[in-house]
């Protein structure tokens, strides 16, 4: 039976997909989670319905699915081995689940999508002519969730620049400009100065998300969107946040250094996630910046947290950096 307001997660305890899990909660969603984690029978924890399973099972995606009006697709295979060999069969697990309940499925996407000839700036019809094999995969992805949409499936894309976030996650922020669980005495500046840059902060891409689904019925059944989020005009904007923030907390101003390029050439023949790296190196050499104006058509405003209080809290949630304490009688939010 169809379950009013309740949507599956897949993808709960990484960045992306627990920011919206927790947000769609607040929002008044019934919010279900498959993870190899849980019991199989489920445990509710934290507001939400902990279901075991794997996303890589098609009959765990659509036993977690019954019922539902929206299936979150924010899930990568354990420690992204075996990426690209398993990401398209997990989505297509996903559109057979979707197709089944007739519902709205949700993906964060990337600018992997595009190539150079894009750029500078990205539109959601930019065409697509991607130089790296993730960026193929990532086209053929949206490519078959397009498809999904003429036999009785929605989707949702939200696509936005590099992430950065509360949780670790597999982001430049967390591995390569500075170290989780560590303070922050050195950054590295990955792009090169004068070359522009796009982030993301995750509570506000899940904001979207959040936010669009509410629209889902008005909506296109392949619905595209770009997200601003914060952009870095000369690529050094973000390092320096991190050293403003930083510094006011600790009183040390952590040094800003060039990214060992030289290492990630050197070892991309032997580390897939150097070799991964050097490929979406054009990333940093070229600038892009992603237009919202569709999303702001739709929505009105973009959700925007500023990059201080962002870095602050990004910092905080990876070990980087103490949580301020506020004074006592004070007031908090």
């Amino acid at each position: 039976m169809r379950e009013e307001k309740t949507a599956l997660v897949l993808g709960a305890t990484g960045g992306v997909g627990g920011e919206v899990a927790r947000q769609l909660r607040g929002a008044g969603w019934d919010v279900r989670a498959l993870t190899r984690g849980a019991p199989a029978a489920g445990e509710p924890r934290d507001g939400i319905l902990w279901i075991g399973g794997d996303a890589m099972n098609r009959e765990d995606v659509m036993a977690a699915a019954e019922g539902c009006l929206v299936i979150v697709h924010a899930v990568n295979p354990p420690g992204y081995r075996r990426w690209a060999e398993l990401v398209l069969p997990m989505l297509d697990n996903t559109i057979a689940a979707a197709k089944a309940q007739r519902a709205t499925i949700v993906l964060p996407g990337t600018v992997y999508n595009f190539g150079p000839s894009a750029f500078p700036t990205l539109h959601e019809d930019s065409p697509q002519q991607p130089t790296t094999r993730k960026g193929a995969i990532r086209v053929a992805l949206e490519q078959r969730l397009q498809a999904a949409t003429t036999q009785g499936a929605r989707a949702i894309v939200v696509r936005a620049g590099d992430f950065f976030g509360p949780k670790p996650g597999n982001s430049w922020f967390s591995q390569g400009m500075i170290k989780p669980g560590q303070a922050v005495k050195t950054i590295n500046l990955p792009g090169t100065a004068g070359v522009g840059h796009q982030w993301a902060y995750l509570p506000d891409v899940a904001r979207t998300m959040v936010s669009l689904l509410e629209k889902r019925e008005s909506l296109v059944p392949f619905a595209v969107f770009h997200m601003e989020g914060h952009w870095d005009d000369d690529g050094t904007k973000m390092a320096q946040a991190i050293r403003r923030v930083v510094s006011r907390r600790t009183g040390n101003a952590p040094a800003l250094r060039a990214f060992p390029w030289w290492l990630v050439n050197l070892a991309s023949p032997f580390v897939a996630t150097f070799r991964e790296m050097r490929e979406l190196r054009y990333l940093w050499s070229e600038p892009l910046r992603m237009s919202n104006d569709r999303l702001k058509a739709v929505l009105g405003y973009e959700p925007h947290t500023p990059v201080d209080e962002a870095i602050a809290a990004s910092l905080e949630g990876l070990g980087c950096l103490a949580a301020e304490v506020a004074p006592e009688g004070a007031m908090t939010r």
